[in-house]
């Protein structure tokens, strides 16, 4: 699917579709295909919003979970959006847990998805063979469970991402950024329901990560999805529709009243 990129001040990022906000996040190496599902779904039931984030454009020093915290809090003031569903997929739900903990007030709930924030298997450790194609294929394909999942056109894609110098040093400085911001300490204080959705089959944010989220925030569900990896969303589109669409509806129906 082709969807116009909209262009507002210094903002880039897709809206289709009409209602309650649902944002989504991408991750270090987020591109649109990856909510390609969700969006085509979600679009006839809420109003989905998708800010391109600025990984390769925020100097060296703001290039950081913080950094890019700060951009979504600017884009969502530019933009207006209250009581917004926030999804955020790896590096994205990162950002989306540091956000909704700085910002709390027009999140109405936060949807995590392979999310970093407490441990993650991160690419970062391993960058000096950048130029090896063949390694950047078996690194993308450990991101799902199904290695067909990572085509030609998405190694490619990576692979023409970290064989340019500066975004690799980029990518490294968000992936260093990550690891160092543990949120372990602060996630009680989350007060939105939450949904987590993780692939039982995960090796970048392992299952037990899934459950430590769980733990740690108060109100939160927790769903494993089988035969899965690290971007549920793009493996398992329809049974992680199916989650999310019925965490959603629930929260939208009035509590009901004991007489």
């Amino acid at each position: 699917m082709q969807y116009e990129i909209k262009e507002v001040d210094k903002f880039k990022y897709i809206e289709v579709g009409e209602g309650e906000p649902l944002m989504l996040l991408h991750g270090l190496f987020g591109a649109l295909s990856n909510f390609e599902y969700l969006i085509e779904y979600f679009r006839h039931h809420y109003k989905v919003v998708v800010p391109m984030l600025p990984l390769f454009d925020l100097d060296l020093l703001h290039t950081s979970v913080g950094g890019l915290q700060k951009y979504v809090h600017k884009f969502i003031e530019n933009r207006n959006y209250t009581g917004i569903n926030l999804l955020g997929n790896s590096l994205g739900g990162h950002v989306a847990l540091v956000h909704t903990l700085k910002h709390p007030e027009k999140i109405k709930s936060l949807i995590l998805t392979g999310s970093s924030g407490l441990f993650e298997s991160g690419m970062g450790d391993t960058y000096p063979k950048r130029g090896d194609y063949e390694y950047i294929r078996k690194k993308t394909e450990v991101t799902f469970y199904d290695p067909a999942v990572a085509t030609k056109e998405l190694v490619d894609e990576v692979y023409n991402t970290v064989n340019n110098r500066i975004k690799a040093i980029k990518i490294i400085a968000l992936a260093k950024s990550a690891i160092r911001n543990n949120l372990g300490e602060e996630l009680n204080q989350i007060k939105q329901p939450t949904l987590l959705i993780w692939g039982n089959n995960d090796a970048v944010t392992p299952p037990f990560v899934g459950r430590e989220f769980h733990k740690l925030i108060p109100n939160s569900e927790l769903h494993f999805i089988d035969k899965c990896g690290h971007a549920p969303m793009m493996e398992v589109p329809q049974e992680f529709n199916q989650i999310l669409h019925k965490f959603l509806t629930k929260l939208s129906q009035p509590a009901a009243v004991n007489p």
